[in-house]
């Protein structure tokens, strides 16, 4: 891999093949595991990534004296971004998650980083800060059996984050930069009307959608270091 490049790829098989050649991967999950992590570490929390739907996350929260996220329709603390609102300072939050979660826990030892609309510039600072070579990963939902169904949300929180990136750019990163420029003065409207945001909506969680689509107003970029996301 040449210098000064930024790669973008999908999912899991992205995090695999470009996490060992890079000196950092940002993670973009728009809707909602990126997202809730930078409203956590906006606020001073940190944010434990974990497996989804596995019976142990309860005994992994206990052991670390952290709160545990429930189902975005539960009460508390849940993966939806509205709900960290309110979770104060020098909390720590065991976050379960099919897509963003999951490729958090398989980039290994290359350093780390949460990315989407809210903290875009940040995180692109950061990665960069890491090295030259940066692999910007959009999560992706998933259809009934399992396989990776792109988002457009994730595509254009990648776009978002290359744009504020210096150096060569892979054909995938530069058609993702495009999708963002496109996207950029309407990004609230897209991602409602887009598939995981319309599901979102239909099941009552449209102020999720409008809270992710919020350009450029943090300045946490959240860094997985020892388990745990935290302000870089």
């Amino acid at each position: 891999m040449n210098e000064l490049l930024i790669c973008c790829e999908w999912g899991e098989r992205g995090v695999a093949q470009l996490a060992p050649l890079c000196d950092a991967v940002v993670i973009v999950d728009v809707l909602s595991f990126s997202t809730c992590v930078a409203v956590a570490v906006e606020r001073g929390a940190e944010v434990l990534p974990y497996r989804f739907r596995d019976d142990s996350a309860e005994e992994y929260a206990r052991e670390r004296g952290a709160l545990l996220a429930g189902p975005r329709s539960s009460q508390g603390y849940t993966l939806s971004p509205r709900s960290l609102l309110g979770l104060p300072a020098g909390a720590r939050l065991v976050l379960p998650s099919p897509n963003g979660a999951t490729l958090s826990l398989g980039t290994g030892a290359t350093p780390t980083f949460a990315g989407c609309l809210r903290n875009a510039a940040a995180v692109a600072r950061a990665a960069q800060a890491c090295g030259p070579r940066v692999a910007v990963i959009p999560a992706g939902e998933r259809w009934p059996d399992g396989s990776l169904r792109p988002g457009v949300e994730d595509q254009i929180g990648a776009g978002a984050i290359i744009h504020h990136m210096r150096g060569e750019k892979s054909p995938e990163a530069q058609v993702a930069e495009a999708a963002f420029l496109a996207a950029r003065d309407r990004l609230a409207e897209l991602l409602l009307q887009c598939a995981s945001g319309r599901e979102l909506a239909e099941k009552g969680f449209a102020p999720d959608v409008a809270l992710a689509a919020e350009l450029g107003c943090s300045a946490a970029a959240p860094v997985l270091r020892g388990g745990g996301y935290r302000a870089a």
